[in-house]
């Protein structure tokens, strides 16, 4: 498969990571892209206090879809349009008017920053069509960062390795089961078996969901193990995918999520909808 590999390379991941960026969301692994941050939200929701303040609001279980969905769009509008843009400044202020309505911790801020910088190169190198490039993991550092600045998160690490070591180690410390947890996280797994199955084969689904995380996490979650078959099964099935999609032509075009039809905005939307209502 002919890439943007060499383009990508080419590029100086500090000065032109916004156009790294879109080389590889959009263009080399919008699929993969996608998955993992599907599953870096979900990581979030194992640590206690991100959990309680997402229970409090109701916002899981009310309208579980929508608050994926605006989530989903505010980051595909700053991946493909860079938040210099009219629309990634209009999508920044979203979200930090969203955050400002609820009293969030900094730390807790910076670690969901931080699932978005590592949780989608490790998807990648498992089960992408190739493995990621160190500009590519530099490139989302640099951006993340620079958006960081820009939510007034304080205390950003300066470099790569120091924000993974802070990573590893506020899920090391703060990964624990509590009932909300649990709750978000039984949201979050309906979620993702109603875009698949029918309610009523949503038990036998979420196993599936379940074989997808680590140990810790299920623990965190208070989720049953999945039988011994079902998570090398998923990622044979994911590693087949990635051999085919090697086999193809280089995307022509960019799969932007910001504009592609959603569950809650089949016909377009504006980004003064995105949020919680006010």
């Amino acid at each position: 498969m002919a890439t943007y590999l060499e383009h990508i390379l080419a590029l100086d991941p500090e000065r032109d990571h916004l156009e790294i960026l879109r080389l590889s969301t959009c263009y080399e692994f919008p699929f993969d892209t996608k998955r993992s941050l599907e599953f870096a939200l979900f990581r979030t929701y194992a640590v206690p206090t991100i959990s309680g303040l997402l229970d409090k609001t109701g916002e899981f279980r009310l309208r579980p879809q929508k608050r994926y969905d605006d989530t989903a769009i505010i980051i595909g509008i700053l991946y493909a349009d860079g938040y210099d843009s009219e629309r990634g400044r209009a999508a920044l202020r979203n979200m930090n008017r969203q955050h400002g309505q609820y009293p969030i911790n900094n730390d807790d801020l910076l670690y969901v920053l931080t699932t978005f910088v590592f949780e989608t190169p490790r998807w990648i190198d498992r089960f992408g069509w190739r493995a990621t490039t160190r500009h590519e993991k530099l490139a989302l550092f640099y951006f993340w960062r620079e958006l960081g600045r820009r939510m007034n998160i304080k205390n950003l690490p300066e470099d790569y390795e120091t924000l993974e070591r802070f990573n590893i180690e506020y899920e090391r410390a703060h990964f624990q089961f509590t009932e909300t947890n649990r709750r978000v996280g039984d949201y979050t797994v309906n979620l993702m078996l109603g875009w698949f199955l029918p309610k009523a084969l949503w038990p036998l689904g979420a196993p599936f969901v379940y074989a997808m995380l680590d140990e810790n996490l299920r623990r965190a979650f208070g989720f049953p193990t999945p039988p011994g078959w079902l998570k090398p099964t998923l990622e044979f099935l994911l590693k087949l995918r990635s051999r085919a999609v090697r086999l193809l032509g280089p995307r022509t075009r960019p799969y932007i999520v910001a504009d592609e039809p959603s569950r809650t905005y089949p016909r377009g939307y504006t980004i003064e909808q995105l949020g919680p209502p006010r």
